[in-house]
């Protein structure tokens, strides 16, 4: 498919590597790039070729935020119906079957910050600024940032960027564990794409059912998430990888996986 706000592009060892192409407004979510967003990672968990996905922005900002030309003049229905789409969409990221690698080269500012929050690795550049600024707009975070940020870095870190509207910088973000990684701007989708390669140099579908277990079971009891691993566990057992993965350990050799 051809989209109007994103670059997508298929790299070597199934890797896709999506741009978001916005330069103009720093790359802010309106319906119309979140709509390009939902579709494309629609048919990102139906390809069976892809097996990894790089999320990054064009020019200066990662996604500088939600578009608030867009936003200013809404009223609570047209408010509330905003934040679905924008909710639904990063749920479509986060609970997509192949992993997605957010390299974060600029701005996260709003919901740059949730949209990385829903990918499952975070990278960003020395020159990545992330805050979920929203309170100073007279707003709460709509896309999900109340519940994910949370997550990632725990109540108090979350509560006081969401209270201040703080904006903190690359190091910050790391050391509050909101990124995994900084590197210097030149290196980044470089770095990105060795993370990018060495998932996708494992077995596929034994990734996705790790990545289902972690997520769908997050959001439960330890109980009901030992379960979610224990079937994704027994599954992998009906895959040719186990079976190559386990051979090729026995014959000190390495694995050629198949994603089958």
């Amino acid at each position: 498919m051809e989209y109007k706000f994103l670059i997508v592009e298929e790299k070597e060892d199934g890797i896709l590597l999506v741009t978001i192409n916005k330069e103009s407004s720093l790359n802010a979510l309106n319906s119309e790039v979140l709509t390009e967003l939902n579709t494309l990672f629609t048919h990102i968990d139906q390809c069976e070729k892809t097996k990894v996905v790089v999320l990054t922005g064009k020019g200066k900002a990662f996604v500088a935020g939600a578009d608030i030309s867009e936003m200013a003049n809404l009223n609570a229905s047209e408010g509330a119906k905003f934040a679905k789409l924008g909710m639904e969409t990063f749920m479509k990221i986060e609970k997509n079957s192949k992993p997605v690698i957010a390299a974060v080269n600029g701005f996260a500012l709003g919901g740059g910050c949730e949209i990385s929050l829903a990918c499952d690795i975070r990278v960003a550049s020395t020159k990545a600024k992330f805050g979920q600024p929203e309170v100073g707009l007279g707003i709460t975070p709509g896309f999900g940032g109340t519940q994910r940020l949370i997550r990632t870095v725990g109540p108090g870190a979350a509560k006081e960027l969401i209270y201040t509207a703080d904006i903190i910088n690359a190091d910050e973000a790391l050391r509050i564990g909101l990124v995994n990684h900084v590197y210097e701007p030149e290196e980044l989708l470089d770095k990105a794409m060795e993370i990018a390669k060495k998932i996708a140099s494992k077995a596929k579908l034994a990734v996705e059912y790790s990545k289902e277990a972690i997520v769908n079971g997050i959001q439960t009891d330890i109980e009901t998430g030992m379960e979610l691993e224990r079937q994704a566990f027994g599954l992998c057992f009906a895959t040719e990888d186990q079976k190559e993965g386990m051979k090729a350990f026995l014959e000190k050799r390495s694995p050629e996986f198949k994603g089958l």
